[in-house]
C-alpha cells in the first residue's frame, strides 16, 4: 500500500500555546474511523514506535491523529525540548483539556481534511497517555469514543514517595532527566498541587476504569520497568474483567523500541497487531 499522506495542524493548547498534531490517511481514503495517538510522560508524537503505529493504522483505513501535548515540552521542531517551562506546569487536567480540544476539532470537521465527522472515534494512550485515555472515557457517558487501547496506562495519579515530595516542596520544582539528551526539564509543583487536592477524585484512574463501557484493550509488558504490570491488572480488575487485558511476555515499557528509531522488536509487532486488529473490529 502507498505511504500515507501526513498533514499537520495547530490548536490552542490547554496553557494558550499551540497544541502541534499530524493527521496521517491513506491517499484516496474515504470517510471512515479516526483513531487519537496519546503519547506518555517525556514523551512526544514523533517518538520511536508512535509514527510506526500511526501509519500502520492509516494503512488500515483509519485517520491517525497524533499530537504532542502542550506540556510535553517539545518544541515546533517536533524533536528536541525547547519549551521547558511548559513541560513544568503540565497536569492531568491539561492533557484532559488539550485531548478534548482534539476531540472536538475532529467531530467538529475542522482537524481532518474530507471527514466533516468520524463515523466513529477510538483512542488510543501509552503510559501517561493511557491514564489520560481511562479520564477521559472513564469521566462520563462519552458518546464521542467508540473504542479504546492502551499500552503499559499509570494506574494510579499520585506516583510520588514522601522524600521526593519533600525536595519537591522545598525547592518548588522536580528535575526531571531526559536519558536520551541529558536534558534536565523543570516539573514545578502545579501537578503535584492538582493530586493532592484532589478530594472530588477527579483523577482517580481506578475508578475511571470501572465505569469505562467502551471496548478495551489493555497491553501491558510482564517486564515493564516504569509502570509495573500490577498496575495494569489493577486496572483490569476494576472494570471486573470486562476488559480484555493482554500481557506481553518480556515486554518493557516501550515494548523494546527506542529513539531515534532503531527497528521493531517482537514483542512490538505482538503490541501493534492486536491494536490495529482491536480497532479494526470495534470501529469499522
Amino acid at each position: 500500500m502507498a505511504t500515507p499522506q501526513v498533514t499537520h495542524f495547530e490548536l490552542i493548547g490547554a496553557d494558550g500555546g499551540p497544541l502541534r498534531g499530524d493527521v496521517r490517511r491513506a491517499p484516496r481514503s474515504v470517510a471512515g474511523p479516526a483513531v487519537v495517538i496519546c503519547h506518555g510522560f517525556k514523551g512526544f508524537k514523533d517518538w520511536g514506535f508512535f509514527p510506526k503505529l500511526a501509519d500502520r493504522l492509516a494503512r488500515a483505513g483509519f485517520a491517525a491523529v497524533s499530537f504532542n501535548f502542550s506540556g510535553s515540552g517539545v518544541g515546533p521542531d517536533g524533536e528536541h525540548f525547547t519549551e521547558p517551562d511548559r513541560f513544568g506546569h503540565a497536569t492531568y487536567a491539561s492533557d484532559l483539556k488539550d485531548l478534548a480540544t482534539v476531540i472536538d476539532a475532529i467531530h467538529g470537521g475542522t482537524l481532518v481534511t474530507g471527514m466533516s465527522s468520524p463515523a466513529s472515534l477510538g483512542l488510543f494512550g501509552h503510559s501517561r497517555g493511557g491514564g489520560a485515555v481511562v479520564l477521559r472515557a472513564g469521566g462520563r457517558t462519552d458518546e464521542a469514543v467508540n473504542a479504546m487501547v492502551t499500552w503499559s496506562a499509570i494506574g494510579k495519579a499520585f506516583r510520588w514517595g514522601p522524600e521526593t515530595i519533600r525536595q519537591w516542596r522545598e525547592t518548588g520544582k522536580l528535575d526531571i532527566t531526559n536519558m536520551r539528551t541529558g536534558e534536565v526539564l523543570p516539573l514545578y509543583t502545579d501537578l503535584l498541587d492538582e493530586v493532592e487536592g484532589d478530594w472530588e477524585g477527579r483523577f482517580d484512574l481506578p475508578a475511571a476504569a470501572s465505569r469505562v463501557r467502551v471496548p478495551w484493550l489493555m497491553v501491558h509488558g510482564e517486564a515493564d520497568e516504569a509502570v509495573p504490570v500490577s498496575e495494569g491488572r489493577m486496572l483490569w480488575e476494576q472494570t471486573e474483567r470486562r476488559a480484555t487485558f493482554m500481557p506481553i511476555a518480556h515486554g518493557s515499557h516501550t515494548y523494546g523500541a527506542k529513539h531515534p528509531w532503531a527497528g521493531t522488536t517482537m514483542e512490538l509487532d505482538r503490541a501493534m497487531e492486536a491494536t490495529v486488529n482491536w480497532f479494526v473490529r470495534y470501529l469499522f
